[in-house]
C-alpha cells in the first residue's frame, strides 16, 4: 500500500476522533476511558481528489509493563515504519507531557514527515496556548478540532504535498472475515498467515476490540483478511466497549465475502458458534469452518470423520460447508484455509449459463415433478440464475404458490450436486411463468 498517513500520540488525546473524520466513518471505537484503541485502523481517506490509507494507532506509553500498553508500542512502532507521512496528535487543553516528549524522540529519527496536530483548540485563547508545542521540535504545528472538523482542512492540504501516486482501491478484491467466540485463535491465525506479528496477540480472551483490515498478497492469493473481536453472548456483556466489539464483529461478518468461523477443538461446536454460522448464512456469505487447536485433540482414525458429522447435523440443513482442521500454534494446515476460503468465493460467485441449468435440471424435475396439491399439477418449465452477490436461481412454474419447503430444499441439493455450491449460500424462488 501507498500513501499511509498514520495517528500516534499518547493515550486520549482524540486520535481515534480524528481518524474517524479522516475517514468519514465511525470505525474506531471512541470512548472517554484511555487505552480503547489497542490495534491499528486502516481506512480510506480521501482529500481534493487524492486517496490514502489511514492508520489510526492505539495511545503510546513508553515504559509501561502492562501487557496491552506494550502490544500497543509494538503497534505504533509499526504503524510509524508503514507510514508515508506521521500525524502527531497532542492535547492543547494539557500542554506538553513527558510521554509527548517521549513520542516526539521517536518520531524526530524516524526520516518521516512529521505534523503536529494540536487537538481541542476551540477558541483563540487555545490557539496561542498551542504555540508552545512548537518546543517539541518537529517543525509547523496545526491547530484543529477533530471533534467539531475545524483545522483539518488546513492539515490535509499540507500532507497530500507528500504523496505521490493514487492509492490502489482494495473494494475489488475479495474480502475475508475471520470470526468466532473470544480466544479461539483469530489473531494468531493472521498472524501465521502473514509471517509477523501485524495483530496484538495475547492469551487475554478479548484482546481485539475492533475488527481489523489487512492486505494480504502471498502466494498468488491476493484479499482483504477482516480479523474481529470475539463473539460474546449477549448475557456476557456488560462493558460497552464489548459491546461495540460485538456490532463491529457483525458490521465486518456483513462486509465480508467469505466468513472463516474458527471454533475450538476442545471445546467443540457450541451454540454461539452456531449463532454466528446463521448469521453469516441469512447475510448470504461463503462459509467455511476452520477448527483449531486440533493438535490438543485426542484422536483415533475416526476422529475426523465424528466431528465432521457432529458439525455437519447441528447445521442442518446447509451441510456442504468446507470444514479444516488445524493447529494454528503447530502451523497446521493454515494454508488449506485460505485455498478453502477462495474456493468457496469462486462458488460464491460464479454464474452458470441457462441452457445448461435447463439441460441438467429439468429431466431431474421431470422425473421427481412437485407434488401435485388439490389436484392442481404443477410444472416447471424454465430456469434461470438471476445477477445477484450471492447464487440465486428463479425458477418458472405454473402454480408457484403450491410449491413447499421440502421440494425448495430438494432442487437446492440437486443444484449443490451438480454445480457445486459448496461453502455458498443459495436461494431459489419459484415464478409464475
Amino acid at each position: 500500500m501507498s500513501n499511509i498517513l498514520a495517528i500516534v500520540g499518547r493515550p486520549n488525546v482524540g486520535k481515534s476522533t480524528l481518524y474517524n473524520r479522516l475517514t468519514e466513518s465511525r470505525k474506531a471505537i471512541v470512548d472517554d476511558e484511555s487505552g480503547v484503541t489497542r490495534d491499528r485502523h486502516y481506512g480510506i481517506g480521501e482529500w481534493t481528489d487524492k486517496s490514502f490509507t489511514v492508520i489510526d494507532t492505539g495511545g503510546y506509553v513508553a515504559q509501561s509493563t502492562d501487557v496491552f500498553e506494550a502490544a500497543i508500542r509494538e503497534q505504533v512502532l509499526i504503524a510509524i515504519e508503514e507510514a508515508t507521512v506521521i500525524v502527531f496528535v497532542v492535547d492543547v487543553t494539557t500542554g506538553i507531557t513527558d510521554l509527548d516528549d517521549d513520542i516526539a524522540q521517536i518520531l524526530r529519527k524516524s526520516d518521516k514527515p512529521v505534523f503536529v496536530a494540536v487537538n481541542k483548540v476551540d477558541n483563540f485563547q487555545l490557539q496561542s496556548d498551542a504555540s508552545t508545542f512548537y518546543s517539541l521540535g518537529l517543525g509547523e504545528i496545526y491547530c484543529l478540532s477533530s471533534m467539531s472538523g475545524s483545522g483539518t482542512g488546513e492539515l490535509l492540504d499540507e500532507v497530500i504535498k507528500n504523496f505521490d501516486t493514487e492509492l490502489v482501491a482494495e473494494n475489488s478484491l475479495p474480502k475475508y472475515a475471520i470470526v468466532g467466540r473470544p480466544n479461539v485463535g483469530k489473531s494468531s491465525m493472521i498472524n501465521a498467515l502473514i509471517g509477523k506479528d501485524r495483530n496484538i496477540v495475547t492469551p487475554i480472551a478479548g484482546t481485539t476490540r475492533d475488527s481489523i483490515h489487512i492486505h494480504y498478497n502471498q502466494f498468488g492469493h491476493e484479499f482483504m483478511l477482516i480479523d474481529t473481536a470475539g463473539l460474546r453472548k449477549k448475557t456476557k456483556v456488560r462493558e460497552n466497549l464489548e459491546f461495540y466489539s460485538v456490532m463491529r464483529t457483525i458490521k465486518a461478518l456483513e462486509e465480508a465475502d467469505v466468513v472463516i468461523l474458527m471454533i475450538d477443538a476442545v471445546d467443540g461446536i457450541e451454540s454461539q458458534d452456531i449463532n454466528i454460522f446463521h448469521l453469516a448464512e441469512k447475510n448470504k456469505k461463503g462459509v467455511i469452518i476452520v477448527v483449531n487447536k486440533w493438535d490438543l485433540v485426542e484422536k483415533d482414525h475416526n476422529s475426523v470423520k465424528e466431528f465432521e458429522t457432529k458439525i455437519k447435523d447441528k447445521l442442518q440443513p446447509f451441510t456442504d460447508v468446507p470444514i479444516i482442521f488445524t493447529s494454528v500454534t503447530e502451523k497446521q494446515r493454515i494454508f488449506k484455509t485460505i485455498e478453502a476460503a477462495a474456493k468457496v468465493y469462486i462458488n460464491k460467485t460464479k454464474k452458470i449459463p441457462t441452457s445448461k441449468l435447463n439441460d441438467i435440471l429439468l429431466p431431474l424435475i421431470e422425473k421427481t415433478p412437485p407434488p401435485a396439491t388439490k389436484g392442481k399439477h404443477i410444472k416447471i418449465k424454465y430456469i434461470t440464475q438471476i445477477n445477484a452477490t450471492s447464487p440465486m436461481f428463479a425458477f418458472f412454474c405454473n402454480l408457484p404458490q403450491y410449491i413447499k419447503d421440502p421440494y425448495k430444499r430438494f432442487i437446492e441439493n440437486k443444484l449443490r450436486e451438480n454445480f457445486d455450491f459448496a461453502g455458498a449460500p443459495i436461494q431459489i424462488f419459484f415464478r409464475q411463468k
